[in-house]
């Protein structure tokens, strides 16, 4: 018997029985379906996440204070590790270093009007503006040095707090409430399209000084963020911040109280993780394969059974072992392509939904795709060669005499 003989022949047997054929596939469907919704959402969340990375921006290098490293004791690590004159060291040794900015930041609730919106709070210098890419503006400028040095209650508004706020209406000039005090509008930061928890649309930005003495009552720096001024150059860079902040800022065990990242370093954790993540979620619904492959054994078992006398008559008049084997073998392997395909269509209808709600890029991962089909022969071949191998063995006799 020829192959597409054969296999036409395992679909009619397939078509025999439809309802118990689809409730066969059913497991297949939803693990091929679970595998590329999982992976191509876990994609676009990672594109996400790594734009958000890149909107804050470019050639950026990140200190943060107060990372406890060995055995630093209660005391030192709360005495606070980047202050002003970390800023103009930084400024004065670091001849790679473009801009630099101190900054502070919390949560914050602002209000107009009737309008509430709980935003991240950024106090930082005038060039924060440039540091963080955020100098396309929708409405108004920037606060300057001179805001800075008086203390001024003046704001930026990000794109996200500005449409919690102001919905659209003209913001410069309004004042805003902020923690209890009074702020003056200067403008709005244009549009970026980040998500998530450190959105750069959801931003507040303040002048530091401003924020340390009338918010925050704060005399240190949260952290301290500097632009390079060359790309290519970002670990030479991150070297000479390293170096000059080594000679301040030590415990008592010569270990540093602070961390540099440079952007390149948050880009691949984000990245390690977002693939742990994604593997995490496909091979949790890869055990779906594995409970449909299963159902896919029983009832090929049950199927054999079913038509014992079929393969006695079969062997009779002249049927081969191999041609039993393979016929069996390929209703079985039938029965996880077709379920496969409709897993692939339910999948990539699955991303194009679900992405939309999660605010990240509908990816289709070809890959996935590719191993995912090839994983669903896989479950045919393997779940079905014990039922066909069995059908194989019947002796023709026993067979024909079965009821």
């Amino acid at each position: 018997m020829r192959f597409f003989d054969q296999f036409s022949t395992a679909l009619r047997a397939l078509a025999a029985n439809k309802l118990r054929s689809m409730l066969t596939m059913l497991g297949v469907v939803i693990g091929i379906g679970s595998v590329i919704a999982m992976i191509g959402i876990g994609e676009g969340t990672k594109r996400a996440s790594l734009a958000n990375i890149q909107r804050m921006g470019t050639n950026m290098l990140m200190v943060w204070p107060n990372w406890r490293r060995g055995n630093v004791s209660g005391s030192e690590a709360s005495i606070p590790t980047l202050k002003d004159e970390d800023v103009r060291a930084i400024r004065r040794n670091v001849p790679l270093a473009t801009f630099v900015t101190g900054t502070v930041g919390s949560s914050a609730l602002a209000k107009y009007k009737d309008h509430n919106h709980v935003s991240r709070l950024v106090g930082g210098e005038p060039q924060i503006a440039i540091i963080q890419n955020a100098t396309r503006m929708l409405q108004g400028g920037w606060f300057t040095t001179e805001d800075d040095a008086l203390a001024a209650k003046k704001c930026v508004l990000g794109f996200v707090a500005y449409k919690e706020l102001f919905d659209n209406e003209n913001a410069v000039g309004a004042t805003i409430r902020i923690k209890n005090d009074n702020f003056t509008v200067l403008g709005v930061v244009d549009y970026k399209g980040g998500t998530g928890m450190w959105n750069p649309d959801d931003q507040i930005f303040v002048p530091l000084t401003t924020a340390r003495r009338r918010l925050m009552g704060q005399r240190n720096l949260d952290g301290i963020i500097i632009q390079a001024s060359n790309p290519d150059l970002m670990m030479l860079a991150q070297k000479q911040v390293e170096d000059t902040l080594d000679q301040t800022r030590k415990n008592s065990s010569s270990e540093p109280l602070f961390r540099v990242m440079n952007q390149g370093d948050a880009l691949d954790q984000m990245n390690q993780q977002n693939t742990l993540l994604s593997v995490l979620l496909a091979g949790i619904a890869s055990v779906s394969l594995l409970v449909g492959g299963i159902g896919i054994m029983n009832i090929m078992l049950v199927s054999v059974t079913e038509r014992t006398r079929e393969i006695g008559l079969r062997k009779a008049i002249g049927a081969r072992r191999e041609t039993i084997l393979s016929q069996f073998l390929l209703e079985s392997v039938a029965m996880c392509c077709v379920g496969g395909i409709i897993g692939i269509v339910v999948g990539v209808g699955g991303v194009y939904l679900v992405a939309p709600f999660l605010k990240v890029p509908a990816v289709i991962n070809v890959q996935a795709i590719v191993l995912a089909s090839a994983f669903s022969i896989f479950v045919g071949v393997f779940f079905g060669l014990y039922p066909a191998i069995r059908a194989s063995r019947l002796q023709p006799i026993e067979a024909l005499r079965y009821e």
